[in-house]
């Protein structure tokens, strides 16, 4: 069984920082792509950033270009994402994505696994 396990959510101030990790478990998630996808109360889940499996390629929501960093570690089974400048819009549940195969996607219907969001609150 795949899990993905978010950590790393809190509450800060405006201007402030966070680094969001996802741990992978039960397959080997090399040949993976991720994402981050974010919900805030009463809207709709958005696309965050995306990482390809080899780490080589990345994509970002204009929303948060410059502002925030996807990575993956080493054994390529945990991704992290860098919230640096955030802003009271940045406030929502931040849920990592896998999907198996090459290319990465902003469409969260592009993906087969989910974690179970991990809270980040923003405070101006």
């Amino acid at each position: 069984q795949v899990q993905l396990v978010e950590s790393g959510g809190g509450l800060v101030q405006a201007g402030g920082s966070l680094r969001l990790s996802c741990a992978a478990s039960g397959r080997t998630f090399s040949s993976y792509a991720m994402g981050w996808f974010r919900q805030a109360p009463g809207k709709e889940r958005e696309f965050v950033a995306a990482i390809s499996w080899s780490g080589g390629s990345t994509y970002y929501a204009d929303s948060v270009k410059g502002r925030f960093t996807i990575s993956r570690g080493n054994a390529k089974n945990t991704v992290y994402l860098q919230m640096n400048s955030l802003k009271p819009e940045d406030t929502a549940v931040y849920y990592c994505a896998a999907r198996l195969g090459f290319g990465i996607y902003s469409d969260y219907a592009k993906y087969d696994y989910w974690g179970q969001g991990t809270q980040v609150t923003v405070s101006s």
